[in-house]
């Protein structure tokens, strides 16, 4: 059996950099991935591209948007501004390898146990103890499908590449960031796109980065647009249905068909379903300590976008990386470690501890 300090479960962006911080003040790290590092990025459309860009700017004290620790940038690393999941995969692999953090790939956790002092945790691979457990499993590997007769559409999670799909007419049904690069890239292939939303969040302009559609994506919104083969739409599709060689789609005043499943742009699950008795919720936000502990099970941690606090949500790399170093110093107080080496991240503004002062506006991600 295993014994770690602190066990760290995900090994994409929020499981390494946490991890990485972790080692900083000298705890022995345990990082687990049912798949392997960086899988999740690896899975991405091969069109789809980060819509934060990435540029070296850490000599002036502004780290690079995409950057897991103060003293590393992707943009350099990679030469590129516009990363690819597989160029942020490249990335990950690197940082593991730069800081030697253990990592256990195709390891699945199957069960939790909070101990009196720690955690007993049952995996693919053996049991594991560990003083902490820290959870940082990501989103795109669990696809949201709500919709009456979802299994009939084509959830964005599951595309490879928008170009390879067949078909010269696409429904994708969902107009937030994923459903507007999903009708993007379809018509730069040359293919008829409408997107269907309700609510036309195209339209949304608050000002806040985790509501509105980014810069980016305006911006390759408007290209489709004038190609003149992208429509949007304020339907409210209710259902699908496969019959013989076409897909009925059905809406508030009627149905009409398409020959190829619709494409589902409607958002990822949380990930927290083998850890959902560990954490309490309100609605679908786990509920956190100011140390992103959880206020039901004393030693477990979240890390990644579904981070909240005051309303406010943690959800982009950019924003849930300034916690790092919080459940790093919290760990290293309990465990009686010197916290100095995380100073690196406050001196590159990238600790977010004053919660009053950073959570001043609603995100919905």
């Amino acid at each position: 059996m295993e014994r770690v300090d602190v066990l760290v479960v995900g090994a994409g962006a929020a499981g390494v950099g946490v991890s990485i911080a972790l080692k900083m003040v000298g705890l022995q790290v345990g990082l687990v991935d049912r798949y392997g590092v960086g899988a999740s990025f690896r899975r991405w459309p091969r069109e789809t591209r980060f819509i934060t860009p990435s540029f070296t700017s850490n000599a002036f004290n502004l780290p690079d948007l995409n950057a897991l620790t103060p003293d590393t940038s992707p943009a350099y690393s990679l030469g590129k501004e516009r990363l690819s999941g597989m160029d942020y995969a490249r990335y990950l692999a690197a940082l593991v390898r730069h800081y030697g953090l253990p990592v256990a790939s195709k390891t699945n956790v199957q069960e939790i146990e909070a101990l009196d002092e720690g955690f007993r945790v049952q995996t693919s691979q053996g049991l594991i103890e560990a003083r902490f457990v820290v959870w940082a499993v990501g989103e795109f590997q669990f696809p949201r499908a709500t919709l009456k007769g979802a299994k009939h559409g084509l959830h964005y999670g599951r595309v490879r590449s928008w170009a390879e799909l067949e078909g010269e007419e696409r429904l994708v049904i969902g107009g937030y960031e994923s459903g507007i690069d999903a009708a993007y890239n379809l018509a730069m292939a040359g293919k008829k796109v409408v997107i269907v939303d309700p609510a036309a969040p195209w339209e949304s302009n608050t000002g806040e980065p985790s509501v509105d559609l980014s810069p980016y994506t305006r911006e390759r919104l408007e290209a489709a647009l004038q190609t003149g083969r992208l429509k949007l739409s304020r339907l409210k599709v209710e259902g699908l249905r496969a019959i013989d060689d076409h897909y009925e789609v059905t809406h508030r005043d009627g149905r009409f068909r398409v020959a190829h499943p619709p494409i589902l742009a409607t958002g990822f699950g949380n990930g927290m379903e083998k850890v959902k008795d560990l954490f309490a919720f309100d609605g679908d936000k786990p509920l956190l300590t100011e140390q992103d502990e959880s206020t039901l099970t004393p030693g477990l941690f979240l890390a990644g976008p579904k981070v909240s606090h005051l309303n406010t949500a943690f959800c982009f790399i950019y924003k849930f990386r300034a916690r790092f170093p919080v459940v790093a110093q919290a760990l290293a107080r309990r465990m009686g470690l010197d916290e100095g080496a995380l100073e690196l991240y406050r001196k590159r503004g990238m600790w977010a501890d004053d919660l009053a002062a950073c959570c001043t506006s609603r995100c919905a991600c």
